[in-house]
């Protein structure tokens, strides 16, 4: 093989799937057979039934995305329910999940399928370490004030 024969090549994009069913088998599911497909945490949450806050939520995500034409991104939507499972119809929709402080903004894409809203928004500032303070050792006792 030479070069030419390497970049003339078409870059062959690997398909979603989760758990062996493709996407637009996944949209097609009914609630009952997407909840054989979850996980075991999944399926005894939906199991137990959805509260009215999960159902106003996906109806609101509904309203988003039919009042979006074509090719175009539905308006965010925000929310508290961090503990909501992302399920196939939620696809495409922007949601703002509330972290404590503000609402963080985030596009539901495949992958996302069967985590929740609250694993894309952290709640905590990562600690940046910077140098030592006085009193970290005895070797930073005399750190000069100016």
């Amino acid at each position: 093989m030479n070069f030419k024969d390497i970049t003339n090549k078409k870059r062959k994009f690997k398909k979603f799937s989760f758990r062996g069913l493709g996407l637009e088998d996944l949209i097609d599911l009914s609630s009952k057979d997407l909840i054989k497909v979850l996980d075991a945490r999944g399926r005894r949450k939906f199991k137990r039934g959805l509260q009215q806050k999960p159902i106003i939520f996906i109806q609101k995500l509904r309203h988003a995305k039919k009042l979006t034409s074509s090719y175009e991104k539905p308006h965010p939507v925000g929310t508290h329910l961090r503990n909501m499972l992302i399920v196939p119809e939620m696809i495409g929709n922007q949601i703002g999940v509330y972290n404590g402080k503000a609402f963080n903004q985030i596009e539901i894409r495949p992958e996302m399928i069967g985590h929740y809203l609250g694993e894309f928004s952290i709640t905590y500032k990562p600690v940046k370490h910077g140098r030592p303070g006085v009193g970290a050792s005895s070797s930073s006792k005399f750190v000069p004030l100016k």
